[in-house]
């Protein structure tokens, strides 16, 4: 766990009646994104990203994104794992290549790797919680590990009901570990850790009862779902055949595919396909490179190959893609 940055006594403005210290300038904007060779990856927004790096940090998202206007632009995070509560307001967001207008009270759940930005209505309260896993599933916390590759097995939105007893529990509990995160003594005090393992695990099961059966059967089919989620997350660059990540799960390729088919309504190679181009689409919109070479680094050795695969799967080449989400 880091040591609290001298800004996180900002960390419970915003929805917790608190103002951000002033700073004497705004930082520099990072590149906008088509400029760039590579999509700026960052730890928090604006700050540069260490190999390896262990973090758990909260902060109002007033006190980093007035500085830049109320606009993050599309980012990385390598490692790390990222909760955006909005608790009232308006962000519009894009997540790879979707784009959503989101209203609190909401939360917005950011996976590694995940190309995200945003653009807040001014004033809009929330919170921003980044994470690295090891301190969620080392030692005995078996059921918040399950919970955490669950809840970020995926990009999403979650959307909350402003009068659900649950919204307010975990209100209370981002109330409670930001105020907790802004002690001096946080970095050598458990309890921060602890509540943020009881976010994630509450969040998990909201996430669980949007999208799945609450019958046994479908949580165990869903959790192999995850794994199988979370291999292709690691490998699909190195282009696995559906059988390999079938024997990696001690499972059949029928049974792989009976899976997917219940949890995603398709087989398992049209996941893999899937995401594949959702990889290709995000670096042909945030990458500024020769299509030959994102074909290459997509793990295509012929650009042609590449170019009737793409097409195959979104109706349009390569080429036509970038030109038409260009703006």
């Amino acid at each position: 766990m880091n040591t609290p940055s001298p800004q996180t006594d900002d960390a419970a403005a915003g929805l917790f009646g608190l103002t951000p210290s002033p700073t004497e300038s705004p930082p520099p904007r990072p590149e906008r994104k088509r400029s760039a060779s590579q999509i700026p990856a960052f730890a928090l927004y604006g700050e540069a990203a260490s190999p390896g790096q262990e973090m758990l940090h909260i902060e109002a998202v007033e006190s980093r994104s007035r500085l830049y206007h109320w606009e993050i632009e599309p980012h990385v995070h390598h490692g790390l794992y990222q909760i955006l509560w909005v608790g009232a307001g308006q962000v519009e967001l894009r997540l790879d290549e979707q784009q959503a207008s989101v209203s609190g009270p909401s939360v917005i759940v950011v996976p590694p790797g995940v190309v995200h930005g945003f653009r807040f209505a001014p004033e809009t309260d929330g919170l921003v919680l980044t994470l690295s896993p090891r301190f969620l599933v080392e030692g005995d916390f078996q059921a918040v590990g399950s919970a955490f590759r669950a809840l970020f097995a995926a990009p999403g939105v979650l959307p909350l009901q402003a009068d659900d007893a649950s919204t307010a529990r975990l209100a209370d509990l981002l109330c409670l570990l930001a105020s907790e995160f802004a002690q001096p003594e946080a970095a050598e005090a458990p309890v921060a850790g602890w509540l943020a393992r009881a976010v994630v695990w509450h969040l998990s099961q909201a996430r669980m009862r949007h999208q799945t059966d609450p019958a046994a059967r479908a949580h165990r089919h869903q959790a192999l779902y995850t794994r199988f989620t979370l291999l292709v997350e690691a490998h699909f660059l190195e282009h696995w055949p559906v059988a390999r990540y079938a024997s990696q799960l001690g499972l059949s390729v029928p049974r792989l595919n009976r899976i997917a088919q219940a949890a995603a309504g398709r087989n398992a190679l049209d996941v893999l396909h899937e995401r594949l181009t959702r990889e290709a689409c995000r670096r042909l919109l945030y990458i500024a490179a020769p299509v030959a070479k994102l074909a290459q680094e997509l793990g295509f050795d012929d650009p042609a190959y590449f170019g009737r695969f793409f097409k195959r799967r979104t109706g349009m080449s390569p080429h036509q893609f970038r030109q038409q989400n260009a703006a």
